[in-house]
């Protein structure tokens, strides 16, 4: 809901830290790999009820997570014809594979971390995982239906995002609340189940729309 206005504020940020980070022996791809491992480590911490380091994990894991988009831009604006074919969608396919994995890890850790300290039920986060699999689904198919029909929305990323309720700027605050209010992340978890379970709703209905 908040990325389409949050994007044009974080750019320059991202982009100034993207200068600060371009090394040689730092990358685009190698970044997303630390958002991996962060994001692992945050579920890890959150199973075994170490809230304020899975705090830190997540957070640092989502600031990789923003880099390495615009660490690639600027590598691919300086030299082309460095690494790789811009075009060939290797960093983008690294990139979505790896937020599928921490974002399903995380909720999966805060759910064992959570039911093993304060007894919370299992069914929010099971519905929560539902959630993100609609999501998922809709917005995958999506991007591959509007690229084969050149109906493809180009807004600098490398997959056709259908915007919705919950977006990337709601994720990263809702997993960061369920880890500084562990007490209360079953609650949190049925309210954010709801919300997601909405926007891939109106994911469903718009990418519908846009299709015809």
């Amino acid at each position: 809901m908040f990325d389409a206005r949050l994007r044009p504020l974080l750019s320059p940020v991202l982009d100034t830290v993207a200068g600060w980070l371009d090394r040689p022996w730092i990358t685009p791809d190698r970044l997303t790999g630390l958002n991996l491992l962060l994001g692992l480590i945050s579920a890890v911490l959150a199973a075994s009820q170490q809230w304020l380091p899975a705090l830190v994990a997540w957070l640092l894991c989502r600031a990789a997570d923003g880099v390495d988009g615009p660490l690639a831009r600027r590598r691919v604006q300086q030299n082309p014809a460095e690494g790789q074919n811009p075009d060939s969608g290797r960093g983008g396919f690294w990139d979505i594979s790896a937020d599928f994995v921490v974002y399903g890890a995380t909720v999966a850790g805060v759910a064992i971390g959570a039911a093993t300290a304060f007894g919370a039920p299992w069914l929010p986060f099971l519905a929560v995982m539902f959630a993100y699999y609609i999501n998922g689904s809709v917005f995958l198919a999506f991007s591959s239906i509007a690229e084969k029909t050149g109906r493809q929305k180009d807004d600098g990323r490398s997959l056709s995002f259908l915007g919705g309720l919950a977006e990337g700027a709601e994720t990263v605050l809702v997993h960061s609340l369920w880890l500084i209010f562990p007490a209360a992340a079953w609650q949190i978890a049925a309210v954010w189940a709801f919300v997601v379970l909405v926007s891939a709703t109106q994911r469903i209905i718009s990418g519908y729309r846009l299709l015809n």
